[in-house]
């Protein structure tokens, strides 16, 4: 038994040398009984967090995950830094490499289709002279993420424009490497010019001048051996998810909010961060304790409502910190709108009220998104919305669609057939999504004060609304 176990394993070894490198031998299909879906990810803003066992969103992880359920398995993820990307991808112990990637086919590496193009771009602090051509790098110093396809770039210019000074590193994300422009600590960064909307929310400063790539294509790596039958399948996704429109919800779903923003917005937002939200702040995190929700995401809304005044009044009696009717502050018990713990206590509690009252098959982060538009509108708009959704062959589940349903409820065609009459949902919308940027930022902002940081999600639109049990 023992010489016929090592005769078998020596004839495995052999035959798997045969066919080349034995490392690089594609995986079994994954299977539901027997295999993960193994991906090869690095930690990034559109990729993954870097941490093991999390469950923190990111645009390509998600479609991984999309690609995972759809074949009925697990995800296993390899997570690699910068440094060893590229010995990693070449190895090819992995089902897909997800991790924002350029097609490699001069190193024998498969690929699916595009899932999206990109370009690479310079990236400079507003208050500098712009380059508009890749000359004018001369004698510049230039920093950039260490393993990144911008690297590559860098180092193709570097031999036809002399005296670039690049400087890769490999500490930290892109984000933070933005930040320091913005603190005009660097000059210059080079980055991929999808993350530019996304970076502006946080380093309001930031401009881009000069393209130094053509649009390139970011597709899922399949190694230099990929399983034919998971490539069938790989690819087919690709082409369905475009088509059927799963990705550009995917990509609505952390895109979609960040361009309404103005610069003066950001900015203004960030001052009243170090100057306003610290004496608030205890009453937010009172109201986390007992709502469940994220106190990042009601300092969202009460600064969208009311600029965190506590002393707000609007011209149809609106009042308080967090804007509530007088309707609401009675049924919520509030004896004083215009005191500050109480309005943002309620405030929270009616959050959780309007999501309570969505179906059951709404799902985060689209429940909240709806909920927040409801405290806008009232839930009896919200629910007419939701029936010209399914009218119009919209899911009214989703607000991707429910951003555009919504802004017909100012239309005489459709409020018209309204109990509740005309609403406008377009400044709904508008307010949801300033909500979003606003807890995004305040989600990454460095002076928040450390004892109320919590893990940090850059893209919390996704998955950063809290479900912790309300008391």
């Amino acid at each position: 038994m023992f010489l016929t176990t090592r005769l078998y394993l020596l004839s495995t070894i052999f035959l798997l040398a045969a066919c080349g490198d034995w490392r690089s031998a594609p995986l079994p299909f994954p299977t539901p009984a027997q295999h993960d879906l193994v991906v090869l990810v690095r930690p990034g803003p559109l990729t993954h967090d870097g941490e093991e066992g999390s469950v923190v969103g990111r645009l390509e992880r998600d479609l991984a995950e999309a690609f995972a359920e759809e074949l009925g398995v697990s995800v296993r993820y390899k997570i690699v830094d910068p440094a060893g990307l590229d010995e990693a991808i070449a190895d090819g112990r992995y089902h897909l490499a997800a991790a924002w990637l350029s097609p490699l086919p001069e190193q024998g590496i498969a690929a699916t289709p595009p899932l999206f193009m990109t370009r690479d771009v310079l990236a400079q602090h507003e208050a500098s002279l712009p380059l508009t051509q890749p000359e004018q790098l001369t004698g510049k110093t230039v920093h950039v993420m260490a393993g990144s396809r911008q690297a590559a770039t860098l180092r193709q210019l570097a031999a036809s424009v002399p005296d670039i000074t690049v400087v890769e590193v490999s500490q930290g994300t892109i984000l933070d490497l933005l930040e320091r422009l913005g603190e005009r600590q660097i000059e210059y960064v080079v980055m991929d010019g999808q993350l530019e909307d996304m970076a502006n929310q946080y380093v309001p400063s930031l401009r881009t001048s000069l393209r130094l790539s053509e649009e390139q294509p970011i597709v899922w790596l399949l190694g230099p051996h990929p399983n034919s039958e998971l490539a069938t399948r790989a690819n087919a996704f690709v082409e369905r998810i475009h088509s059927d429109g799963t990705l550009a919800r995917l990509v609505e779903r952390y895109f979609g909010h960040v361009r309404r923003l103005r610069q003066t917005d950001i900015t203004k937002f960030l001052g009243e961060i170090e100057t306003t939200l610290p004496k608030l702040l205890g009453y937010f995190l009172a109201a986390e304790a007992v709502s469940g929700l994220d106190w990042r995401l009601i300092a969202a809304v009460a600064y969208q409502e009311s600029h965190w005044d506590p002393n707000a009044t609007s011209y149809t009696n609106v009042r308080g910190i967090m804007m509530l009717t007088e309707e609401t502050a009675d049924r919520l018990g509030v004896s004083n709108r215009l005191d500050a713990g109480e309005s943002i206590l309620a405030g929270a509690r009616y959050i959780n009220i309007l999501r309570d009252m969505l179906p059951d098959e709404v799902k985060e982060p689209d429940r909240t998104w709806l909920a927040l538009a409801a405290y806008n509108i009232g839930p009896g708009h919200m629910n007419g919305a939701r029936t010209f959704a399914k009218q119009l062959e919209a899911d009214p589940n989703a607000w991707y669609d429910m951003k555009r349903i919504l802004p017909l409820l100012a239309k005489p065609d459709y409020y018209k057939r309204l109990k509740a009459g005309r609403a406008r949902g377009g400044e709904a919308v508008i307010l949801v999504e300033n909500i979003r940027s606003y807890y995004d930022i305040l989600s990454r902002n460095k002076t928040v004060p450390m004892a109320a940081k919590q893990p940090f999600n850059e893209m919390s639109g996704m998955s950063g609304i809290s479900t912790k049990p309300r008391l």
